[in-house]
């Protein structure tokens, strides 16, 4: 039985979610359901991939997004020459301390947008993996949280492959979605086209004040959810008889992973609308 501080909860996360939509949609024209599934995914604390050809506003969607909401952004503009202290940080020595100091990299924000993140190297896109999976960063044998909530949101180029690194499965499983914008429909077009300029500086002019999103009931956090994860790792043992069976026990694994993430995902999409009174 839902209880009154509950239903409290749900309605001031329902009319916060409800302004940051309207906000990115006032930046993105045309496209609900591409911004209430990266709403969906920001409720549900996990990580967005945006993958779409140039030109379509992949970053403007992401810029937006983070724009739309009060929390800390950090840009990182991925190229072949990035390194990977460049995104987790690294210890410099303090010649008056004498002693090693922690810079920490562009991955300390609550919301990390990766720009054309198969320009980089493997190396370099590795070093967001410990991030996107435990919320924390390892450098020289010390651990250090990142701020939360804690969102990737990444983009990719899909076609004109050249000189680019495809991200590998055990990435591309760290993103909850991946979601592609598309050229904007006939009606949209004109709009989009006559406010671009104005969008350039500034996507968003006002982002959500109010309750911070560390301050928001997460509904992605519910105990079925640890329930289900024991029951996929019980049922997720080693797989035997040769490559081709382990390669099916892959693909199931796969499958059991995709249907954790939509669950999830229902549940911050559920979160965001107005709850029902009993």
């Amino acid at each position: 039985m839902t209880t009154y501080d509950e239903r409290a909860n749900l309605s001031e996360l329902s009319a916060t979610a409800g302004e940051v939509l309207r906000c990115v949609e006032s930046v993105i024209e045309g496209k609900p359901e591409v911004v209430r599934l990266s709403l969906t995914v920001l409720l549900a604390e996990g990580h967005l991939l945006i993958e779409d050809v140039p030109g379509v506003g992949k970053t403007m969607l992401a810029k937006a997004l983070a724009a739309s909401v009060d929390c800390s952004v950090r840009r990182i503009q991925f190229t072949p020459d990035l390194l990977p202290s460049d995104i987790t940080g690294v210890s410099v020595y303090d010649q008056q301390r004498k002693d090693f100091e922690f810079k920490p990299g562009a991955v300390f924000a609550q919301v990390v947008i990766g720009d054309e993140i198969n320009r980089a190297s493997p190396k370099t896109q590795s070093a967001l993996l410990e991030s996107m999976e435990e919320r924390q960063v390892t450098i020289d044998g010390q651990t250090y949280e990142l701020p939360d909530p804690f969102m990737v949101v990444a983009t990719q180029n899909p076609v004109e492959m050249e000189g680019t690194y495809p991200l590998p499965e055990a990435q591309r499983d760290r993103f909850m979605a991946r979601v592609s914008i598309g050229y904007p429909s006939p009606a949209a077009g004109p709009e989009a086209v006559r406010c671009c300029r104005a969008r350039r500086a500034s996507p968003v002019r006002r982002p959500v004040h109010g309750p911070r999103l560390d301050r928001l009931p997460q509904p992605g956090r519910r105990t079925g959810d640890a329930r289900r994860a024991r029951q996929h790792l019980t049922a997720s043992g080693p797989a035997a008889g040769g490559a081709r069976a382990r390669r099916r026990q892959a693909d199931r694994d796969r499958a059991r992973r995709a249907r954790l993430g939509r669950r999830t995902a229902l549940r911050g999409r559920a979160g965001g609308r107005h709850p029902r009174t009993p």
